[in-house]
C-alpha cells in the first residue's frame, strides 16, 4: 500500500475554492504555534556567507542544553525534520534483516512514505512478525498518544518528538543512550517558525555521523543557525509559551464542546475532535475563511490548531455557522 504524504497547509487550494486574500484566512490546519519566537535583526553577513563551523557548534550546544541530551550522544541540525525523515531509512540499507518497519496507525504518513521509498515493508503491530525498526510519534499526531518505555520493542527505534516541546517532562531523550534509538525534534512547530526549516536528530555519534553524510554540508542556513541558537537559549520564552498554549487549548476545547464536538485527543499545539461529518464542517468553516485539517482514515475527525490572539472572534463566528 502506498502512503501519500498528506499534511497540513494547502491554504492556496482553499483560497482558490472559497476566495478571499491570504490575510483574510486563519490557517488552523498545521499545529504550528501562532505566536512565533521573535526574530531580531539578522546581520547582512549571515545572509551573504556560508554558515561557519562556530555558528553550527553554537546551535548544537544550545540543543544539547535545551533538550538535556545525554552525555556522549550527538546532535545533527538539518533543514527541517522532514529532510531527516526522508533520509533515515537509508541508515539501515545494508541490514541483513532489513525489510519491515512497524508504524502503528493512526499517525501522519511521512515516515511510512519514506520507508516505502527505500523498499521497506510498512507493518502495524503484529505479534507473529517482527519488525527491525519501530517508528513512534510521541506525542502522536493527530491523537496525542504518548508512548511508554515498554512499547519500544524493536531492535532500532525512531522516536519522533516533533510535538513534545509542549511537554518536555514526557521526552524519551534518555533512550538514545542505548545506541539504537534516534530522537527527532522539530523547531518550526513549538517556536512557530516553520518557514525557517530547522529540525534535529539526536542519537549515537556513529548513527548521527552517517546521517550527516546523507544530509550533506551546509545543510542549515546561516539565519536558521542564528535564530535557532537564540531561541534554544531562551528557556523563559519556552516556559511562557507552554502556559499560553495550555490556556488556548482549554479555551478551544470549551468552544468546540459547547457546539457539540467531542474531544478525541491532541496536544497543546493542536486538538482533535469528533464532529460527525468532518468534510461538511471543514467546508462550512472555510466559507468563513478558517482552514482545518481532515484525515483520509476518518470521516469524523477534524484537527484544529490555535488562531493568533487577535483572531479568536473570527473563529468563534465561523464555529457558530459550522457546528
Amino acid at each position: 500500500m502506498s502512503h501519500r504524504r498528506d499534511h497540513g497547509g494547502g491554504l492556496d487550494a482553499a483560497l482558490a475554492r472559497w476566495g478571499g486574500e491570504k490575510s483574510d484566512w486563519i490557517d488552523l490546519s498545521t499545529g504550528i504555534n501562532p505566536v512565533p519566537y521573535p526574530i531580531g535583526e539578522i546581520p547582512q553577513i549571515v545572509w551573504n556567507a556560508l554558515p561557519d563551523a562556530a555558528a553550527q557548534d553554537a546551535l548544537v550546544q544550545a540543543a544539547h542544553s535545551f533538550w538535556q541530551v545525554p552525555h556522549g550522544a550527538a546532535v545533527l541540525a538539518a533543514p527541517g525534520a522532514s529532510s531527516l525523515i526522508a533520509r533515515l531509512p537509508a541508515l539501515w540499507a545494508e541490514m541483513s534483516n532489513r525489510g519491515k518497519v512497524e508504524i502503528q496507525p493512526p499517525t501522519y504518513n511521512e515516515h511510512a512514505g519514506a520507508f516505502e521509498a527505500h523498499g521497506w515493508e510498512v507493518m502495524t503491530s503484529d505479534p507473529t512478525r517482527k519488525a527491525s525498526v519501530l517508528v513512534a510519534v510521541h506525542p502522536n499526531n493527530p491523537d496525542g498518544r504518548l508512548w511508554r518505555d515498554e512499547e519500544f520493542t524493536a531492535p532500532i527505534t525512531i522516536i519522533d518528538e516533533s510535538f513534545c516541546d509542549v511537554m518536555p517532562e514526557e521526552s524519551h531523550i534518555e533512550r538514545v543512550r542505548d545506541g539504537q534509538t534516534i530522537v527527532l525534534k522539530s523547531f518550526g512547530k513549538f517556536w512557530g517558525l516553520a518557514g525557517l526549516r530547522l529540525g534535529f536528530a539526536i542519537g549515537a555519534p556513529e548513527l548521527i555521523d552517517r546521517l550527516a553524510t546523507l544530509i550533506g554540508p551546509w545543510a542549515v542556513s546561516g539565519p536558521a543557525l542564528l535564530v535557532g541558537t537564540e531561541a534554544l537559549n531562551d528557556p523563559d520564552w519556552a516556559m511562557r509559551t507552554r502556559i499560553r498554549l495550555a490556556r488556548d487549548s482549554a479555551r478551544l476545547d470549551e468552544m468546540m464542546e459547547r457546539k457539540g464536538a467531542n474531544l478525541v485527543g491532541g496536544t497543546t499545539l493542536f486538538r482533535l475532535y469528533d464532529v460527525g461529518d468532518a468534510h461538511a464542517v471543514q467546508s462550512r468553516l472555510a466559507e468563513h475563511h478558517v482552514w482545518s485539517r481532515l484525515f483520509p482514515y476518518s470521516r469524523r475527525w477534524l484537527r484544529l490548531g490555535f488562531p493568533p490572539p487577535d483572531c479568536w472572534e473570527q473563529l468563534e463566528t465561523a464555529l457558530e455557522h459550522a457546528l
